[in-house]
Order: structure tokens, then sequence, then C-alpha cells
């Protein structure tokens, strides 16, 4: 099975000997990562912590506008008042009402016919109340999944099948494993790595099928994701990041859940940054066959150049995708920013979007490393079907 990066998959067919090495290469680092994910195995599963309260379903039946409870009309405290039908938990079948402060601001506010998620909270009486949580989305969700299923299936068909297969067990080892490693104070860089491992596999080799050039683009992904980890390393401690702008991170240790908040931060670039890292590898080595297979007397420098060409333009766009990808995440902080005049250069300098930029910029560079990783290596790998090594020139037989 090939992969839906949205480009061909070709077969690699180096001398025995080669394929020998880098399926031994190949075979040692999966024994460390099956090692890592036995010793750093949580013992307890995901969310064995406190339990937050329960929750309820309920669908708002009618709204209405006036005086806040315990205010009266001159007391020009307004309130929104829901009714809503509760569908699930204790009382369901029945009704109960919310309060919400009327404000100038332009949330989504509750409409007739939503369907909301409620806290539920009993009190010493027995009697429960209901808080507003979330909207129930669960359907609309499940509804955006089974239109991307299709649509990568009818695209892609059984090399889309095998990319989906990839991702639903990053999905798995993330929850199973990733997760509950880090909350029971594993290290989380070294979660970080082997996790990304135990990825980078099931994902390469479900979507691009078990053979050699798979084998490149994984060794050459792993190459880089470790480069990308050491600089990350570095840059928090240069920085001098400290992981806890994260209210999250915050909470996780009033929790009692200590975690070391850096490196956590510097799990999350690394496992942040593999996602686009295979696709650049499985690219290169893609381009590096094909131009090989259209100009097999092509040298190992014709090659690498030509091939090169190719990842530039790669990772012109992929860059680019990266740092939209964070801006956009952080927008409403660099608009809280923006909106106290701060400057654009001090506002830069601050822990929140520093964490965000360190975490673009060594990405990009763990990025653009890849390119000259990949294509050196997948034009090692192709030459040596011929016999060649990466300065010789093809031969040329006499008149």
């Amino acid at each position: 099975m090939s992969g839906g990066h949205g480009h061909q998959h070709v077969a690699m067919q180096p001398p025995a000997h080669i394929e020998r090495s880098l399926w031994i290469t190949v075979a040692v680092w999966g024994a460390l990562t099956i090692i890592g994910l036995i010793v750093l195995w949580p013992s307890a599963g995901p969310g064995s912590g406190e339990l937050s309260d329960p929750t309820a379903r309920g669908t708002v039946i009618a709204t209405s506008i006036g005086p806040c409870t315990g205010t009266a009309v001159e007391d020009l405290v307004e309130c929104r008042t829901l009714t809503l039908l509760l569908s699930t938990g204790p009382d369901a079948g029945q009704q109960t009402e919310l309060e919400q402060a009327v404000t100038g601001s332009k949330l989504k506010l509750p409409e007739v016919g939503d369907e909301l998620v409620l806290t539920a909270t009993t009190l010493a009486d027995g009697t429960t109340i209901y808080n507003f949580s979330d909207y129930e989305r669960s359907s609309s969700m499940w509804v955006l999944v089974v239109l991307f299923v299709l649509t990568v299936l009818a695209l892609g068909r059984w090399r889309g099948l095998g990319a989906l297969a990839g991702l639903a067990i990053s999905v798995v080892v993330l929850v199973l494993f990733v997760l509950p490693a880090l909350l029971a104070g594993s290290n989380p860089v070294v979660v970080a790595i082997v996790g990304s491992s135990v990825i980078a596999f099931a994902s390469l080799y479900l979507a691009h099928g078990f053979d050699s050039a798979t084998n490149v683009a994984l060794l050459s992904t792993l190459a880089a994701l470790a480069l990308t980890g050491v600089l990350a390393w570095v840059f928090i401690e240069l920085t001098s990041l400290t992981g806890v702008s994260d209210e999250n991170a915050l909470f996780l240790e009033a929790l009692g859940v200590h975690i070391d908040p850096r490196g956590l931060l510097l799990a999350g670039v690394v496992i942040g940054a593999l996602g686009v890292l295979d696709d650049v590898t499985v690219t290169q080595v893609s381009a590096v066959s094909e131009l090989h297979r259209a100009r097999p007397e092509a040298t190992f420098g014709e090659l690498y150049r030509s091939a090169l060409v190719i990842g530039r333009d790669h990772i012109s766009s992929t860059v680019n995708t990266l740092f939209l990808a964070y801006a956009g995440a952080a927008l409403p902080l660099l608009l809280l920013f923006t909106e106290v005049r701060q400057a654009i250069t001090e506002t830069a300098m601050r822990e929140q979007v520093a964490v965000e930029i360190v975490r673009t910029l060594v990405g990009s560079i763990g990025l653009v490393a890849a390119v000259p990783i990949a294509t050196g290596l997948a034009a090692v790998v192709v030459l040596s079907a011929t016999g060649r090594t990466s300065g010789d020139a093809p031969a040329v037989s006499a008149a």
C-alpha cells in the first residue's frame, strides 16, 4: 500500500546487502521503541485522577430576558433565562432553568433548539443544580469525521485506507500511551520520542508498504526528528522558556500532577514536528526514485540537485503552513497584546508568543534539514542498485 501524501510512492530495488542493512537499522530502532513502550507503559489508564462533575444533556425550549434572580426591575440588572428540557441524567424528562448575564459580548448565545452540555452538582439536601458547560456537538463532529473518511477513501482508495489506519493508530498511541505516561510522571522527552517512533512506524508502513523506500523515508524522518528535538532543547534553554505560560500546565499542577513544564513543552515540539516530517521525507524519496527511473545514467550529484529543487518547492509552502498554523492558534493572544498597544518586538519576547516562535522556527529548521537527509540517503540507495558510488559517472562502452 502507498500513502495519501499527494504523490506516488515508488519502490526501490537496492542490492541485497543494502536492503539488509536498512532492515537491520530499522529493526534495531524498532526494538528500542518496543523496549521503551514496555518500560514507560503506565500502570494506570488515562483519566485515573479525580472525576469531574457528572454531566447531563438538555435542549433549549424557551428563552427570555428579565431581572436577574435577587434583583428588581429598577436595579437594571438583566439576565437571560434559558428553559431546558433535560434528556439525560437523573432528572431526564424534566425542565430546568439557567440564567446568563446580559452583556455586550458577541459570543454565541444559546437559542431555542440548541443542545447543551450541563454540569450536574448535587447539593447536601439531595437536590441537583445544573450549570452551562458547553454546546453538545457530537453529532456534527461525527458527520465531519465520516465526511473526512469518505473523502480520503474516495481519492486514496487502498492507500487512503492505509493512511486512515495510520491515523487511527496515532490517536490510540497518544490516548493510551503518551498522555497516561506523561500523567504518570515519566520523562516527557523520552515519552515523546518513543510515542513519535511508534506513530512513524505505523503511519509510514501502513500508508506506503514494507519496502526499502519506506525504510529510507522512516530513517530520514527519525534523523530529522532527532535534530528537531536537540534544537528544541537548546533553544528552550537559551531563551529561558519556563513552559508555565500555558494555563493548562498550571491547572495540572494544581490537581497534583507534577510534570516538568519545560519537558512537556519540548515533547510538544517533537510530536508536532512529526506530522510534517514524514510528508517531506516520503516526497523526497519518491522524487529521487522517479528521477532515477527517468534518467538512470544520472550521477549522484545530478540526482541530488534535481531532487533538491523539488524539495525546495515543497519546503517553501510547508514552512508557511507551519507558521500560519501556529499563528492561527495564537491569534486571540496576539489580538490581546495588540489591543494593549504593546510593541511587536516586545510582544514577540513575551513567553506566550516566544513559545510559538520557537516551535515554528525549530520545527521549520527540522523540516528543511529533512530534505537533504532524505534526498541524500535515497540517492545513495537507488544508485547502489547500479553498482555506482556517489561520485561515479556512468560507464561508456567503446565503439
